[in-house]
């Protein structure tokens, strides 16, 4: 059984005239039991939502149906070059199968200019079990590096193989190592089709692929985007983004965004454990409400920034700004409020939020790593100097320590809380990957 809990950070006075407010909600899924002779722990009467202003706990949901398992494996060309690379992907999805407990549905997908099914034959899935388990590797084993890279194909394949089984929790794990050569418009209307199907988690080994292409597609499929520095170390993080993905126990977890009418959404996006903005996700779900799918979860928190615009009102008043649901499936399970009052205390309408001000820092820590990447890229090294430096005293004021261990990579830091730094002349461009792709990597705020 699974408990969640939603928590509201937020300064809620606003001056007069104004109506921009920010919260920061945080949902919580807890591993709970259920007592003996009685309900599952933290259970609300009736079995309902229970509304609690700021904070609130929902009742248990049960852990969800079994999980399917497509491991997509570039198989191009250039994973022959140096040929440790085929070697060590087959060894990679070989520790990934060896990981699948018995009963996980799953399938292997060879990408190149195409996608092929390696294991099972056919276009469908097959249960995990010794003998299945033992077929799949030897399958893999007789895999070769040949042809292009088709990205959309992919996860085209994926989708249609996780339809076989719509009763089980869908991911895929994609690995590649290098540049998708469709069109960005093919690669795009794939992802538009795979979207809601299944989530990603996405792996680039080497120096040749595109950190912003590969976030793109992990992104839009809600899951994560890494480096792989060495081929040596693919097997090892193939097993764990397999016992990740397997302990996600509870599918379709989404937000439910009430606000009241003349507000205006400027944007909900995930602040922890990574960024990852949910804006564009919205789907409306009545004239005042909009849906914002999460994925399925494991026990964990994850925080959410949201920033809207409300109609000022007098001194004086206070006002719902806006209601937070959380939903599984169809179901609300727990909701919380966000709340405005209105002030001439200007005391209190310029106090800002610790957790909200922390977080808009590791958001814009974020952008100003990966644009001040894209400036040194083209040789504006003033505008360079000037984000890099900006991220090192971002990084430094919300104790992000393992930015400014990236950073420190790519710039000399003579002042690191002054934003005062110097580009390297030489840098490694596996360094500078690291940097971009673990841009969106925050640290928890501190209560």
């Amino acid at each position: 059984m699974v408990d969640f809990s939603l928590e509201v950070s937020q300064n809620e006075y606003l001056a007069a005239g104004a109506g921009e407010v920010h919260a920061v909600i945080t949902v919580t899924a807890h591993d709970v039991g259920t007592p003996a002779g009685g309900s599952p722990a933290g259970g609300s009467p009736g079995g309902g939502a229970a509304d609690l202003g700021s904070g609130v706990a929902g009742r248990p949901v049960a852990g969800g149906p079994r999980a399917a398992e497509v491991i997509l494996l570039d198989c191009s060309g250039s994973m022959d070059y140096p040929r440790t690379k085929i070697v060590e992907a087959r060894r990679a999805a070989r520790a990934a199968i060896e990981a699948l407990p018995d009963g996980v549905a799953f399938a292997v997908v060879a990408g190149t200019s195409s996608a092929t099914v390696v294991y099972p034959t056919g276009r469908t899935l097959v249960e995990a079990s010794a003998r299945t388990r033992q077929e799949a590797a030897e399958a893999v084993a007789r895999v070769r590096a040949h042809g292009g890279t088709a990205i959309g194909e992919w996860l085209l394949l994926a989708r249609d193989l996780m339809a076989t089984r719509p009763d089980l929790i869908h991911h895929a794990l994609l690995l590649t190592d290098g540049e998708n050569q469709e069109a960005a418009e093919v690669l795009d209307a794939a992802l538009a089709a795979c979207e809601g199907h299944f989530q990603c988690d996405c792996r680039g080994v080497g120096a040749d692929w595109k950190v912003a292409q590969l976030r793109r597609v992990a992104s839009r499929l809600l899951g994560e985007v890494a480096l792989l520095r060495e081929p040596g170390a693919m097997a090892d993080d193939f097993r764990s983004i397999i016992a990740r993905a397997l302990a996600r126990g509870v599918d379709r977890v989404g937000l439910r965004l009430w606000a009241p009418r003349g507000a205006a959404v400027r944007f909900l996006r995930q602040v922890s454990p990574e960024i990852d903005d949910l804006t564009g996700r919205a789907t409306q779900a009545s004239p005042l409400s909009h849906d914002y799918p999460t994925g399925a979860w494991a026990a964990g928190t994850r925080e959410y920034h949201l920033c809207l615009d409300v109609p000022p009102a007098q001194v004086g008043e206070e006002r719902l700004a806006a209601r937070v649901s959380l939903l599984v499936g169809d179901e609300e399970i727990a909701r919380t409020r966000v709340r405005a009052v209105w002030t001439d205390d200007v005391e209190l309408s310029t106090r800002i939020d610790g957790v909200v001000a922390h977080y808009t820092g590791q958001a814009e820590l974020a952008r100003a790593v990966q644009d001040g990447l894209a400036a040194r890229r083209v040789g504006d090294e003033q505008t360079a100097v000037t984000l890099l430096g900006r991220a090192a005293s971002l990084a430094a004021h919300t104790a992000n320590g393992e930015a400014l261990a990236r950073l420190a990579k790519i710039v000399d830091i003579d002042d690191a809380a002054t934003g005062s730094v110097r580009l390297r002349r030489q840098v490694d461009v596996l360094d500078e990957m690291d940097l971009d792709a673990g841009s969106t990597l925050t640290t928890p705020a501190q209560r």
